[in-house]
């Protein structure tokens, strides 16, 4: 009998130091799928990886490369590499002791593509328009990842000068993809969402400024909630979570974004407006945000120009924040642009900021 125990607390102490070592076992997983006959292989920082030769992950079903390191190690940057010759696109990975990281990586410097939904239909707004929605880079090279969405207005000026007002575009799609081959920014699907024309103001505003009118953005935000982001949810490998949603516009466009964003912070946790039209309604916005009691979880960029471009407005819509506790840096980020103007080229000139503050990369949420 006394064998028999002993023998039992031999097997438990194994157990247990099994579980030890399981729960101090740091682990990335790469999703890709690199065909038959081939590899995922990972280069890094600390033994047990090195910059000079690969270690070989381990494949499991789903196209699902493991490899796993004790916690002493401490954080470790790596990259993956297929057959160890190709590398990853981008910024190297980091690994922090003690967590389990999912990457889904891409191996050719390439463009993303631009899809156009034409006609497509708002029951809200009894009108119709077109989505012009950026694919990033990988979208075609790894079926197995999804992306995290920015949603965008005045969708005919981000792509094409032959569609964008004054013939100037905010270059998205080029900006995007140098910020992603750089590995500065995390991929992303960019949804631009063409305005309505001649009622561009009503869609875009809350209600009512004593010049303009307008009133319609409580419409205009059960038209993309209601509509434009199932469809885009529905046909496109997105990550619907508001932790990888996120809002953003210029002008009227930054002010419904603000709008709109506050309001349903449990479909987006991100917002940009660069030279938003804080002005609206005697500053209305900025006045609400004075008089909230409690802060709202998202996350800010705001930006204005130094000539004619409602700084002014956008500095108090900065104050306001801060009181709220937001704090530079971390849940908002406030930008001055030295001698810009309220036009597309100015936006197109910062649109690095904003992409880069929204979606750094290695942000998002799987």
């Amino acid at each position: 009998m006394r064998q028999f125990f002993s023998a039992l607390a031999k097997a438990l102490a194994c157990l247990l130091l099994l579980a030890s070592a399981v729960a101090e076992a740091t682990t990335v997983k790469v999703f890709y799928d690199v065909g038959w006959g081939n590899r995922i292989a990972l280069r890094g920082s600390k033994a047990p990886l090195n910059w000079n030769t690969g270690v070989n992950a381990t494949w499991s079903t789903g196209n699902v490369w493991t490899y796993t390191w004790a916690d002493s190690v401490g954080d470790v940057e790596l990259k993956p590499l297929i057959n160890d010759a190709t590398w990853s696109v981008g910024a190297n990975y980091v690994v922090k002791a003690g967590t389990t990281v999912s990457i889904y990586p891409f191996f050719q410097s390439r463009a993303g593509t631009l899809v156009k939904v034409a006609n497509f239909s708002s029951p809200q707004l009894g009108n119709t328009r077109t989505l012009r929605i950026y694919l990033p880079p990988s979208y075609s090279l790894n079926p197995l990842k999804r992306y995290p969405v920015l949603y965008m207005h005045d969708g005919q000026n981000l792509f094409e000068a032959s569609t964008a007002f004054g013939g100037v575009e905010w270059q998205v799609d080029e900006t995007a993809n140098a910020l992603i081959n750089n590995g500065q920014m995390d991929e992303v699907i960019v949804v631009g969402i063409d305005n309505g024309g001649a009622n561009r103001i009503y869609e875009y505003t809350p209600c009512c400024d004593p010049q303009y009118s307008g009133g319609g953005a409580n419409v205009y935000e059960r038209f993309m909630l209601d509509t434009v982001k199932p469809y885009i949810d529905q046909n496109y490998r997105t990550l619907t979570g508001n932790k990888n949603t996120a809002l953003m516009g210029s002008s009227l466009g930054g002010l419904v974004s603000t709008y709109i964003g506050r309001r349903n912070p449990g479909v987006f946790s991100k917002l940009g407006g660069l030279s938003s039209s804080f002005w609206w309604n005697n500053q209305m916005l900025p006045k609400e945000v004075e008089a909230a009691t409690a802060k709202v979880a998202v996350n800010h960029y705001i930006d204005a120009g130094t000539s004619s471009d409602g700084l002014t407005e956008t500095t108090r819509m900065r104050d306001a924040l801060v009181v709220d506790g937001y704090v530079q840096g971390k849940d908002l980020y406030y930008y001055v642009a030295q001698g810009a103007g309220h036009n597309e080229a100015a936006w197109a000139a910062r649109l690095s900021i904003p992409l880069k503050y929204l979606f750094p990369w290695q942000s998002t949420v799987y």
